[in-house]
Order: C-alpha cells, then structure tokens, then sequence
C-alpha cells in the first residue's frame, strides 16, 4: 500500500493533491506541532489587486506547545470575510457557479470549533472536485512513536505501508536506510507547477487550488497532474 501524509493545512495548493494523487491512502498528520505562519490556518488567493492571504484567527495561549489537532479557532466572523473575499475574487471564473456551494456550506454553513476539522471538510470537498478518491485517516486516532524520520516509519508500518511519499523537503530529514531494513520504499515528490487560465492579469504560482478549481473546473485534475505523472 502506498501511503503519504501533510498536516493539515488551509485550502491546500495543487502539489498537496499531487502527492495525494499518487498514493493509495492519505493521513493527516494532525499529530505535528502547530507552526505560526505556515499553512496551517492559512493560504493565497489571488484578487484584481494581486495575492492575498486568507488566514484563520486560533487561540494564541501556548499555542507552541500544543498538536495542530488540539488547536482551537477564533470564531469572530472570519469565515464571512472569507467567503466574501473567495466570492468577489472569483465570481467572474468560468466555473465559479460550479464550486462556490460547496465553499460556501463548509465556511457559513457550519461553525467549527478545531482548526483541523475545518481544513479535513475543505480538503474532502476539494478532493471530490478534483475526483481523487483514496481513504483518509487521521493521526491522531493512532499511536505513533518517534520523532522526525522513525515517526513517519512507525506511521507506515502500523497503517502496514509498503511505499511512502516524502514531499521533496523529506530529504532533510528521512533516514531512508531505516525504511529500508523495514521494507518500506520510499519515494520523494518533486512537483512541477504548471500553469492554466487564471483571472487578474499574470499568472501567479502557489495560489491555493481553489484558483485553479474556480479557473478551470472539470480540467483541474488532468492540469495537476500535467507533467507530473510518476510510477511509484
């Protein structure tokens, strides 16, 4: 079984769901240690006036000490001004009718209380949207051990992966030679960004995948995947 894993992050760029593509199950790995200014409870859109950050107020109080999954969200209208901002970004994209429901029920639909919950119901719909359909589980249901490299192994040979996927930055840090000696192959993903019909003037990389979605709807899977197709 092929496996990879990311922490959950705030509607997700494209190379998220390449690497998600590839594998045959995805954990969120909620178990990491909240970042402030990641992508945790943030991302980029892009506006008539350029990128803009969308990012969701947490609680601050030891917050450094605490598992993403344990993080809490600010509810003080964020999430209004949010869909606001998505709406009036993108009204004018070819498929912006097609998708914004579904944006809209997880933003003002529904009142969350973890930042974790929030982004697993994003990636779930945007996952739909993109027609990529393999099991999610999340880390924090399990007991993995370790730290850095021998954390991800146990991941592995508890959730019994015969392959995992690094992103390209696991090359910091993985001890592939311990995967080796438990049988887990391991692969490194390197992800080119390609470019598509995009609203506002140039084309912007590393927007959130919602750009894309909004841009090119039923064509998105096959623009992630441009270039990009791998044997694992």
């Amino acid at each position: 079984m092929i496996l990879t894993a990311h922490q959950p992050v705030y509607i997700p760029w494209l190379g998220l769901f390449h690497k998600i593509f590839l594998a045959e199950q995805f954990c969120i790995f909620d178990i990491a240690q909240y970042q402030t200014k990641d992508y945790n409870n943030r991302n980029l859109i892009k506006t008539h006036q350029g990128e803009i950050w969308l990012t969701v107020p947490v609680e601050s109080k030891d917050h450094f000490q605490k598992k993403i999954c344990d993080i809490k969200i600010v509810n003080n209208g964020w999430n209004k001004k949010h869909i606001k901002s998505i709406q009036q970004s993108y009204q004018k994209a070819k498929y912006y009718k097609d998708y914004i429901e579904g944006m809209e029920q997880i933003l003002i639909g529904k009142d969350y209380e973890f930042l974790t919950d929030l982004n697993t119901d994003i990636l779930r719909f945007m996952m739909r949207s993109f027609d990529i359909d393999i099991p999610i589980v999340k880390a924090s249901d399990y007991e993995f051990t370790g730290s850095k490299s021998d954390l991800v192994l146990d991941m592995c040979i508890k959730l019994r992966a015969d392959k995992y996927i690094f992103g390209s930055q696991g090359k910091n840090y993985a001890d592939v030679e311990s995967f080796n000696k438990k049988n887990v192959k391991v692969y490194f993903q390197e992800y080119n960004h390609p470019q598509y019909n995009q609203l506002h003037g140039s084309f912007l990389p590393y927007m959130s995948a919602l750009d894309l979605l909004f841009n090119e709807g039923p064509k998105s899977k096959e623009i992630i995947l441009f270039g990009n197709i791998e044997n694992i």
